[in-house]
């Protein structure tokens, strides 16, 4: 806690003297800042006004719902979340109750630290303060909620039975009594305790709590992920109850669509389809070349009510989770695979909306209604764009005419209307792991973008903005999707690295999706393309849920919400359920408390939707390590994705999987993190490795456990001259950097991740 300022005479303060009271505690309340200077009546009053100005002005901003704090400021200490890294890896937190003007601040390492280092999601009491580049945030101690528990693997030897952490980032190994083990394996993947009254020093003592699986179930790597980032598994009886005792709604009150020849386009896997989309020329004469596109979304909001057991699982949940083996799904398998899987010949009730498009790809109107369709036919990706190109099986040759042409010459009109929006055109390479029936894992390849799954996206993109512009237009509060323009610091960051690469870049110029798209298509045949995309990723900021609206600037929208997915995004429920209330579409839509609740909802859902990310993200690395658990000694290509104090990150060509190579295997040279040109430069030799180098490594060590993969460079370093004069943030060149040769392979920050595209 920060001491309260020294208590001024009784007064109306001026601005000045307001702020830095702010400024010194960091936040306060209007009735905390009344007390301070020992206001009443009046001068209240005369506080009120003068707060309304300074906020209008750009000198205050808000923290949490009432607290007032100084814009752009941060207090000295406060609790901050590990939300993201920087181009070169570097750990970046955000006060918890941060306005929208509070800035980020880089997280500083600490040599003294002891236990687990922090990572992207951790919750930490930190101390700020302003360094030469910005804010600095320093450790003071990781609020970790599951510090009692530890996920681990049994480990039995001749002398004791421990339990060692499948955490990477170095949770101490604990100690189990044999008599707290009986009938467990060495292997057996358990959640234990750490016992009360554990020795600061030394193993601590645990206790066994739960059985999980074995270390070696091809499975357990979405298992470990699932239990280490506390995802809510399963449901109730009660949940489970309420969802069989459904049925599926009469015409009455609906809008009979079963004759629109709608069709779900989906992965080949998919289990749930809760989008349908299709496409006829518009035959009004005021509208030449135009074109009309429905897309009709499972009416979730007719089974999940508000108020019930179904409806707080749901949101608790707040969306389905995916691995490879396995999804965790935010509602039972009765309605994601049932009643609202819009399946191909049977009645399922949606809400749709009709969209008209001018030839141009402009949308002229809109219009959203509650209906009962009936899918005509349900395609894979793959099978839509082999129709397209002019393969047609036995599912697509009787459609294409009537439906799959009318389609794509819809989409290609759309496109014009997207390419003069300019959206941003980041390319996210994903990989996709192949596994059998039994888990075991096959293959590891890039994820093939086709024209199909732009045409789908590009649909669900319009009756998203749609469902926004409806509920603005009535008044109606939502939950926005919004994705914020950079900050000044992130072009910076984006700025410096270009220079690095011979390519201007003004800093002072606002960043715009147009001008980000000039850059990627100047660099597309370059060798450097691949990383620019990349850094141009890393830049951007993280999209949220959030009732107030600021648009989307990947996207280039004025206005955006996520209506496509009710089945697996609580988000796109509440949508429907504005939709319904202020439409007037029945009697189970948005309720006044949810109204009131808006904001506490859409701060739960950034949470869940980063949970997930966490949890997909741990698994995926798991599975990797897993299937190169094999392969150590052989050798890789790759590009060099993250260069830290601690050592590089490398991304191999292969499995687009990232390998640390720690600092201490790079030879004997002390080697130091040039944070401006991004790279580590070698005190005595000069010899630099430098961000998006393309090098050949071996691999070390693969340990599936944790995830974790350890490289070793066989490429020579590039030459150059020793630095000169001080090192970053000043430190002495002459000085290992910290974090320099000590850093332990394995160990420390965990892998850079730029954040996902989930629009």
């Amino acid at each position: 806690m920060t001491k309260s300022p020294r208590r001024p005479a009784p007064g109306l303060p001026d601005k000045d003297t307001l702020l830095a009271y702010l400024r010194e505690a960091g936040s306060a309340e209007k009735t905390d800042i009344a007390r301070h200077f020992g206001l009443k009546g009046a001068d209240r009053r005369a506080l009120r006004e003068m707060i309304r100005e300074l906020e209008e002005e750009g000198r205050l901003g808000r923290r949490g719902r009432k607290g007032l704090s100084e814009a752009g400021g941060l207090p000295p200490v406060g609790v901050a979340d590990v939300v993201e890294r920087d181009i070169d890896g570097e750990l970046i937190v955000r006060l918890v109750e941060a306005s929208g003007d509070a800035p980020t601040a880089l997280l500083m390492p600490d040599r003294k630290a002891v236990g687990a280092a922090p990572g992207l999601g951790d919750r930490l009491l930190v101390r700020f303060a302003r360094g030469e580049e910005g804010w600095e945030a320093r450790l003071i101690k990781k609020l970790d909620t599951g510090a009692d528990r530890v996920l681990g693997v049994i480990r039995r030897s001749a002398r004791q039975v421990r339990i060692e952490s499948v955490d990477r980032r170095g949770k101490d190994t604990l100690i189990v009594p044999e008599s707290q083990v009986e009938g467990l394996k060495d292997g057996d993947l358990v959640l234990a305790a750490v016992e009360k009254g554990s020795s600061r020093h030394g193993p601590k003592r645990g206790k066994v709590l739960e059985r999980l699986g074995r270390e070696d179930d091809p499975r357990a790597a979405s298992l470990i992920a699932i239990h280490a980032h506390g995802l809510p598994t399963g449901f109730s009886e009660t949940v489970e109850a309420e969802a069989e005792d459904q049925a599926l709604p009469s015409l009455k009150g609906r809008e009979d669509l079963r004759d629109l020849p709608l069709i779900t386009i989906d992965p080949a896997d998919a289990r749930d389809h809760d989008d349908a989309v299709y496409a006829h020329a518009d035959e009004d004469t005021k509208n030449p070349g135009g074109w009309i596109v429905w897309v009709a979304i499972a009416d979730v909001a007719a089974y999940v009510r508000p108020g019930s057991a179904l409806d707080q699982q749901a949101r608790d949940k707040g969306n389905s989770t995916y691995f490879p083996d396995r999804v965790e799904p935010m509602l039972p398998e009765v309605l994601s695979n049932g009643l609202c899987s819009l399946k191909v010949g049977e009645n399922r009730a949606c809400l749709a909306v009709r969209m008209v498009f001018d030839a141009e790809g402009r949308k002229r109107s809109h219009r959203f209604v509650r209906g009962l369709m009936r899918s005509h036919a349900s395609l894979s990706y793959e099978q839509a764009q082999a129709a397209a190109d002019g393969r047609f099986d036995d599912v697509t040759g009787p459609i294409v005419d009537a439906v799959l042409k009318p389609l794509w010459t819809a989409y290609r009109v759309m496109l014009k209307g997207r390419r003069k929006r300019a959206p941003l055109a980041i390319e996210s390479l994903e990989r996709k792991i192949n596994m059998s029936p039994k888990g075991e894992i096959l293959s590891i390849e890039p994820r093939v973008s086709l024209e199909a799954h732009r045409l789908i996206e590009e649909m669900m993109i319009q009756a998203n903005v749609s469902a926004a512009e409806t509920l603005k237009q009535k008044r109606t509060p939502l939950i926005y999707r919004v994705h914020d323009t950079p900050s000044q610091e992130k072009v910076f960051n984006l700025a410096d690295f270009l220079q690095t690469l011979g390519r201007p870049w003004n800093k002072g110029e606002a960043p715009t999706t147009r001008k980000l798209n000039a850059l990627l298509d100047s660099m597309r045949d370059t060798p450097h393309a691949e990383i620019v995309n990349e850094v141009v990723l890393r830049s951007q900021m993280q999209a949220i849920y959030t009732p107030e609206n600021i648009g989307h600037f990947g996207l280039n929208l004025d206005r955006y919400a996520h209506f496509t997915s009710p089945i697996r995004r609580y988000s796109d429920l509440i949508v429907h359920r504005a939709l319904i209330r202020a439409l007037g579409l029945g009697k189970d839509g948005l309720t006044d408390r949810e109204v009131s609740e808006l904001p506490a909802i859409a701060e739960h859902l950034v949470m869940t939707e980063r949970r997930s990310m966490a949890a997909e993200r741990d698994a995926t690395d798991r599975y990797i390590a897993a299937f190169l658990e094999e392969r150590v000694g052989a050798t890789f290509t790759g590009r060099i994705t993250g260069v830290t104090r601690f050592g590089l990150f490398v991304r191999l060509d292969e499995t687009g999987a990232d390998g640390l190579i720690p600092i201490s295997s790079l030879g004997r040279d002390y080697f130091q993190h040039d944070e401006a040109a991004h790279a580590l430069v070698g005190q005595r030799s000069g010899q630099r490795w430098t961000l998006g180098r393309r090098v050949e490594v071996k691999l070390v060590e693969a340990t599936p456990l944790t995830g974790g993969l350890v490289l070793e460079m066989l490429s020579d370093a590039e030459e150059g001259k020793p630095p000169t004069g001080g090192g970053p943030r000043g430190r002495p060149s002459g000085k290992p950097p910290r974090g320099g040769k000590r850093a332990a392979p394995g160990k420390g920050s965990g892998k850079p991740k730029g954040p996902r595209r989930r629009k």
